[in-house]
């Protein structure tokens, strides 16, 4: 549907006119002709909103948008576009009404042009566009990483450990990070940081249709470690999250965060939905005992043999005489080894229940545990683990 701007050249500007109306695009691409552009490629719909972020990819350095189609709907697309573009929006239209030019400068239009467009006028804008187009344009930027907390039952402890992690990443590799908590309709991860939110997961998966980078931000609530949150409702909603609405929440937000961190709770409909797609990394949150590790093994092999998505396991409250069950007993319940054991301390969890303060923002066998895993999800090197002092007499 799109096309690629690689071939044209350097100096020379790519452009694109987006409408309906076959008449009125022939004519832009007339007054076209002659200017500093390549030839005008022509789309001739309105393309959907989750569609514009594709165009933006193409990093066309002008696009121009027919307003008298459907001028609501032509706003909400040049708004769009220059929320995410280093494009010059330009708009084409036979209405001179003021009211109707404002509003297409609030939404990021840097020209309006009235029609009929003459091969003087749009070449003086193809002046001004050549003179904001970057010197170099920014290549795509990959998406954030996905790492999803997922617990073998409920009670498991996924929402300490994910919102530990996603402070850990936030701190330790000093990147954007979102933590999203979708263990509705009782998710509590904003109490583990004593964080009062005005809006929640509720709020952007009843819009989903129209959420984007800016609707995302106005969702968000900031804690002081810099970690953005997307909270749970702080009352019970009666919704059903779909899979369409649950994969465009996780794909804005994987396009503005360079760490995405999910806490699903147990729950199991999520499992069609973009959390578990082959580049995100699980994390199975479980702990030693029976009906932890039954189900652990069920989850393993029936959901994970195939090795996709990634999976990592994290047994949770970890005591080496845990049941009195040892490590090769563990690993064959769980078929394969657990790659982070989180240690058993009860004192310092109930303490930050209390204080509402993160044990990742303090030092803990729980907070180092954590931190490590955070720091191998980021790419960086563990840390030396801290050598036992010996205090001895003189």
């Amino acid at each position: 549907m799109f096309q690629d701007t690689d071939a044209i050249g350097a100096n020379v500007l790519s452009v694109v006119v987006i409408g309906p109306d076959e008449r009125r695009r022939d004519a832009v691409a007339g007054a076209l002709a002659g200017s500093s552009c390549g030839v005008a490629r022509q789309l001739p719909f309105y393309p959907e909103l989750d569609q514009v972020p594709r165009m933006i990819e193409l990093n066309h350095d002008v696009v121009i948008v027919d307003l008298d189609s459907n001028p609501e709907y032509a706003l909400e697309i040049v708004e769009n576009l220059c929320a995410g573009s280093q494009a010059t929006v330009m708009v084409v239209s036979a209405s001179t009404d003021s009211e109707l030019m404002i509003r297409c400068m609030r939404a990021g239009a840097r020209e309006f042009l009235t029609m009929p467009v003459t091969q003087s006028s749009m070449a003086e804008a193809m002046v001004r566009a050549s003179v904001r187009r970057p010197t170099v344009k920014s290549n795509k930027k990959a998406d954030g990483r996905l790492c999803v907390f997922w617990g073998a039952k409920g009670g498991a402890g996924v929402t300490t450990i994910a919102t530990n992690f996603a402070i850990s990443s936030a701190t330790e590799a000093e990147q954007k990070v979102l933590l999203i908590d979708l263990d509705l309709p009782l998710g509590d991860a904003v109490l583990n940081l004593g964080l009062s939110p005005q809006y929640s997961t509720a709020d952007a998966l009843q819009n989903f249709a129209r959420l984007d980078a800016t609707l995302l931000s106005r969702l968000l609530v900031k804690h002081s470690s810099g970690l953005s949150v997307l909270a749970a409702p702080g009352k019970i909603v009666p919704m059903q999250s779909s899979t369409e609405a649950i994969d465009r929440l996780i794909q804005v937000a994987r396009q503005e965060f360079e760490c995405v961190v999910v806490d699903t709770g147990s729950r199991f409909d999520l499992l069609g939905t973009s959390l578990f797609q082959p580049s995100a990394m699980v994390y199975l949150v479980s702990q030693v005992g029976i009906s932890e590790l039954r189900n652990s093994n069920r989850l393993v092999s029936e959901m994970f043999s195939a090795g996709r998505p990634k999976l990592e396991i994290i047994l949770n409250r970890f005591s080496g005489s845990s049941l009195g069950v040892d490590e090769e007993h563990i690993t064959r319940a769980l078929t394969r080894k657990a790659e982070w054991r989180v240690p058993e301390d009860i004192a310092t969890a109930r303490k930050m229940q209390a204080t509402a303060t993160p044990l990742a923002l303090s030092d803990s066998a729980i907070s180092r545990s954590i931190k490590q895993m955070a720091r191998a999800a980021c790419g960086l090197a563990a840390e030396p683990e801290k050598k036992k002092r010996i205090i001895g007499l003189f």
